[in-house]
């Protein structure tokens, strides 16, 4: 973790995240490199975001360790942006999103695929590490940090 990056007074992960990723472009820029694009021209193109808000944005990623630098041309000097293994493992995250996007935004047409290498559609679900059953909302329990217990069904 990058010596700038600084936890909430909070105990909560999903926050500390969001300081990195949740600003508007972040996950966008993540998006893309996800799809190969790591050349900032190819990065401003498909975003059409103002090219000092992309530039803020991934060095913040490359200060937190998401992202990383590599010059692919001395003359003159460029440099392309590959993801770190923080990085890559965001792809639930974004998958996760998608998923979420295609069915309360866009009335359940698939935006894009995601498969996997035998050839079946990813899905992302939350499951139980224990027995492997897809855990329903209402029975979802939430302990540690700084609350007491909650039982998410309200």
């Amino acid at each position: 973790m990058s010596p700038s990056f600084k936890p909430t007074p909070r105990e909560c992960s999903v926050t500390d995240a969001l300081g990195i990723v949740g600003d508007r472009y972040t996950l966008e820029l993540i998006r893309e490199l996800f799809y190969g694009n790591h050349r900032f021209v190819d990065l401003v193109a498909q975003l059409g975001a103002p090219r000092s808000v992309l530039s803020a944005r991934l060095a913040k990623l490359v200060d937190a360790g998401v992202v990383s630098r590599r010059q692919y041309s001395e003359r003159p000097p460029r440099e392309e942006y590959l993801l770190t293994p923080a990085g890559r493992d965001l792809a639930p995250v974004l998958l996760a999103l998608k998923q979420w996007g295609d069915r309360w935004c866009r009335d359940g047409e698939q935006t894009a695929e995601f498969t996997h290498a035998c050839g079946a559609l990813l899905h992302v679900d939350c499951t139980c590490a224990a027995c492997g059953k897809v855990v329903q909302f209402e029975e979802l329990a939430i302990t540690g940090g700084t609350h007491p217990p909650v039982i998410a069904a309200t």
